[in-house]
């Protein structure tokens, strides 16, 4: 089996957690084909994320590849605790922050965007592309974060709160209350 089936074969995210810290290990050593590895199995995620903070596609992939090149960088003083895609969302988040403050770029995506993401990630059923769609509509920047990086991006809630400095309850509620807007308004009649 080649890496690449290794890397599309992992079955749970505490298998996927070991690979990534086993590649970040490999990053460090100076092996290419691990940060490859690597990117193939978390730019989605990354991207995702960029996209959510920023609401500008090429802003986004901007940060993916930035977000690469600071991992490249920085691999050596990776700390493994069990949690890398949180480190590497840490990283993302604040490559996005900078931008921000550098570009003033922070403008709203419009919705043909990010159907567009979405119906490219493979982790989102066709009936999840409608309701995330509604979702990132009607939801604060915040709270769209929140709602990509677990929905989408398949990421924990304490990853999440992790990579947004919140604390878990924080984050849990706000995910709750997206998800009961969606549904209050589902039941209104205001989608579909």
């Amino acid at each position: 089996m080649d890496r690449n089936s290794k890397v599309l074969k992992l079955n749970n995210d505490r298998d996927e957690s070991e690979y990534i810290d086993k590649c970040l290990s490999r990053v460090a050593k100076g092996e290419s084909e691990a940060l490859r590895e690597l990117y193939t199995l978390a730019s989605s995620s990354v991207y995702g994320l960029a996209l959510s903070i920023l609401k500008n596609p090429q802003d986004a992939e901007d940060v993916l590849h930035d977000c690469f090149i600071k991992i490249h960088d920085s691999a050596a003083t990776y700390m493994s605790q069990g949690k890398p895609m949180a480190w590497i969302f840490t990283i993302t988040r604040n490559l996005c922050l900078l931008k921000i403050r550098g570009d003033s770029k922070f403008s709203d995506m419009p919705q043909e965007e990010w159907q567009i993401y979405i119906g490219s990630n493979d982790r989102v059923s066709c009936e999840d592309r409608i309701v995330l769609t509604e979702l990132l509509e009607s939801l604060s920047s915040e709270d769209r974060q929140i709602v990509v990086m677990h929905a989408v991006s398949g990421m924990k809630h304490k990853d999440i709160a992790e990579a947004m400095g919140m604390p878990l309850s924080t984050v849990l509620s706000k995910y709750k209350r997206s998800l009961e807007k969606l549904k209050r308004k589902l039941e209104s009649g205001g989608m579909v």
